[in-house]
Order: structure tokens, then sequence, then C-alpha cells
């Protein structure tokens, strides 16, 4: 029987974000977020659902911590909605937003669990949005002031900070794609926006290094392992391609100071990195996290996006029609290892969603799911075991919750919800998970 046991001190969590579990997104003198417009926008919403309700967890978070200590987690993934913070972005702090993310921080310690914030989960007051967001270079400055008061009000408690969620969707998707907030479609203002929400990052680690506060701070990065369909020449350059657009676009520039020369060929349009934006963003950070959920394969196609065009090979596909490819996560996790200089690494956001099964009796069978996650942790550890500082692991999610464009249609958590009735239920691969946390490890 094959053991699988991680190194002591191994951090087990859970992840969310703000504006997928928390519901009343307006609530006791909040600011509109971008994503609050966009979801009372006609047609961009699968089944016209909104997050004003979400899993009502401003409301219920004692209960959901109390979940988590049930669970046996160590620590507890969370984002912070900025326009709780600041309603207009900037200026005004909104008193009653403070206190929420207070408490919450109190509770997860009181029940022994650590607080791992993330300061932007795509949230942006919908003000700053009105005068350019993330296009606009003074957002960057906004964030450090933002994050600069959070340090201050919870950096007496909180010990572990990310800066931002998964820039690259940011980016790409809401800015050049036009399927997230705030829904724009325009490539050259992709590449400003990512160019900005790098600078956002410096600033925020800039004002933590100012803070004088304890602790760690980090960002996370969505990072896949892009494979080529074939050992050609070509297949290879296309993959190489995919994955400097995908993932060096981020990691190069904060590890190097300078974006890939595959970024620079294809986006003549990509902004200059000039002396001041490198010292701000290339400042070093005390880790990395990975959210890795698929691969991506690619092959030679002259005529598509970055001459590279994504193929879909025969296997197992979650319900997002993602492949199910465990070794793609010892992949990118050796690989970020070997290209940046051994970075210690968090693995923020992993899981899948699959239908649940529920029982006549209540209870939620998800089989898929707890074989997706040991399959993944099975790749967890074989890469500590190629010597990659891996600190923790956090499966996402903690609970179904309001998932983007897709609405309440898919289901990520280990713990159902009913979102007519708000119950709570551990399902199998929770139940699972509780083990796994509570013994360091499992077995086959």
């Amino acid at each position: 029987m094959a053991e699988y046991i991680f190194p002591d001190g191994f951090d087990w969590g859970c992840a969310t974000a703000s504006h997928q579990i928390e519901g009343s997104p307006l609530a006791d003198g909040a600011g509109e977020s971008i994503w609050h417009r966009f979801t009372h926008s006609s047609g961009m919403i699968m089944n016209g659902d909104t997050a004003d309700v979400a899993c009502d967890h401003y409301r219920r978070y004692k209960e959901d911590v109390a979940l988590m200590k049930r669970l046996g987690l160590t620590a507890y993934r969370f984002s912070i909605a900025w326009p709780r913070i600041f309603p207009e972005g900037r200026g005004h702090t909104n008193q009653a937003g403070l206190d929420f993310y207070s408490a919450l921080v109190d509770e997860l310690l009181a029940a022994g669990i650590k607080p791992c914030p993330t300061l932007y989960h795509w949230d942006l007051p919908q003000s700053i949005e009105d005068v350019g967001g993330w296009r606009n270079p003074d957002t960057a400055l906004w964030f450090g002031e933002y994050a600069r008061l959070m340090f201050e009000k919870l950096g007496d408690r909180v010990k572990f900070w990310i800066t931002l969620n998964e820039p690259w969707v940011v980016a790409f998707i809401g800015h050049a794609l036009g399927l997230h907030a705030p829904g724009l479609i325009n490539v050259d203002q992709m590449l400003v926006v990512g160019h900005n929400l790098l600078r956002a990052h410096g600033q925020a680690v800039s004002a933590f290094r100012q803070s004088g506060r304890d602790g760690r701070i980090g960002i996370t990065l969505d990072v896949q392992a892009a494979q080529p369909a074939t050992d050609s020449a070509e297949d290879k350059a296309a993959a190489e391609r995919y994955a400097a657009f995908k993932d060096r676009w981020f990691l190069d520039p904060i590890f190097h100071g300078k974006y890939p020369d595959e970024m620079c060929e294809a986006f003549p349009a990509l902004p200059e990195m000039t002396a001041e934006d490198k010292k701000i963003i290339n400042q070093p950070v005390d880790f990395i996290g990975v959210n890795n959920y698929t691969r991506s394969v690619w092959r030679h196609n002259e005529v598509s996006f970055l001459r590279a065009e994504q193929v879909f090979p025969e296997g197992k596909y979650t319900e997002m029609e993602w492949e199910v490819y465990p070794d793609g996560l010892r992949e990118a996790l050796v690989w970020m290892h070997e290209h940046y200089d051994g970075p210690p690494i968090y693995v923020t956001e992993n899981g899948a969603s699959f239908p649940d099964d529920v029982a006549p009796d209540g209870e939620v069978n998800d089989d898929d799911r707890l074989d997706y996650v040991r399959g993944y942790l099975k790749a967890c550890h074989a890469a500590i075991e190629q010597g990659v500082d891996l600190r923790g692991y956090f499966l996402w999610s903690l609970m179904d919750n309001f998932e983007w464009g897709f609405g309440y249609s898919k289901r990520f958590g280990i713990v159902r919800v009913d979102f007519d009735s708000q119950k709570r239920t551990i399902k199998k691969s929770g139940h699972w998970y509780a083990g796994v946390a509570k013994n360091n490890g499992f077995s086959d």
C-alpha cells in the first residue's frame, strides 16, 4: 500500500473568493464592484444568476468557520472585497467592511485556522472602473493604498498575504475576450491592464515591507503545463509561445524584471518596462501561489492566435471541459522550481466541478471529485520528492458557490450548498479530505 505523507507543517486548506460566496454585495455601506455591475447586465451570466445572495457567507461566516474546523483545515484562503473597504475605491473607508474581515480573522484564529487573505480576487470597485479601471496607471497606486490599510488593520493577526489572484485572467478574459468583468474586447488594452496589475502587485509588496509587519507576501498565478501535441519543432515552439503568454507574462517580470522575448515579439504594443517599473515589479516575494486545474496541449497553426491551436486529447474531462491530468500539476510545479530558483510554492487552487449524487438520506457522493483530488495530491507529493519547496495545498473550493460566468450551474465544493435553504452538507470528498488534513497525508 502506497503512503503519501507530506512535510511537517504542511498547510491543508480550502480557498474561496469574496464575490463568489459572501452575498450582500452592497450591504452596510459597501460600494458596487465591476462584477456586481457585470452580473446585473443582461446576458452576461448563465441563467441570469447573480451573486446577490451566493452562499450568504457575509451573514453566516461563523457557521462556515465551524465547518472548516470540522474538516480539520489548518489554513483558509479567502479574499477581501476592495469595495467593502473603500466604497469609492479610495478616499472614504467603510468601517463595517473593516469590521467584517476583522471578525472573520478572529473567528479563524479562535478555530486554530491560519487566515490567508487575497487582496484582489477580481471585484474592482466600479467607481475606479468608471475612471479607467486597470487601464488607468493610477489604479496601481490606489491599490497600494488599499493594501497599506489592510496591513495596518489586520497585519497584527494575519501573517500570510496574497496580492493578486490570476492577473492573466483579469487581463485576457476580462479585457480581450470580454467574458469576465468589465467585459472589454481590446488586445492593446489587455497589455496595459497586465502591466498595471504587475505594478499594483509591486505597490502592495512595497507597502507590506514598509509596514514593518511580520509575515509573508506573494502572488497567485494560474500556471498550466503547456505541452506540444507532437515532438515536431513547430508544435514545441507553439507550446512555448503559449507558455510565455499564459505563465511567463507575469512570472518573468516579477523574477527577472523583464517581459519574455516571445511576448515582446508577439505583442509590439506591450508597455515598456521602465527602470521605475522594474524597481517596483521586480521585488523579492516570499512565495508563489499556483492555481492549476488542468494542462493544455498545442500544435502549430499559422492562422491561430499566437500561431498556436489547442487540441484536446482523449481522456476524462470535468464539467468545465477541463482534462483531468494530474501529472500536469507536477510538471508545472517542477517547471516553476527549475526556472525561478526554487521559490517556496503553495498550490492556492486545485479542484473540479462534477455532478453530485445526492442520496435519499441526504448523503452526497462525489467519487469523481474525490478521485480527482487524490490524483492531484499524488502529483503534489511527487513534486516534493523531486525537490519542489511545496508548503501547502488549498482545495478549490470549500463550498459550492457562484462560478463567475457559469453562475450556479457548476459545483466545485467539498461542501454542498442548497442555494434555496443555504443548508451546508459535507460531501464524501470533504470527509476524505478531512482525513488527509488530520493525518498529513493518505494511503491508497
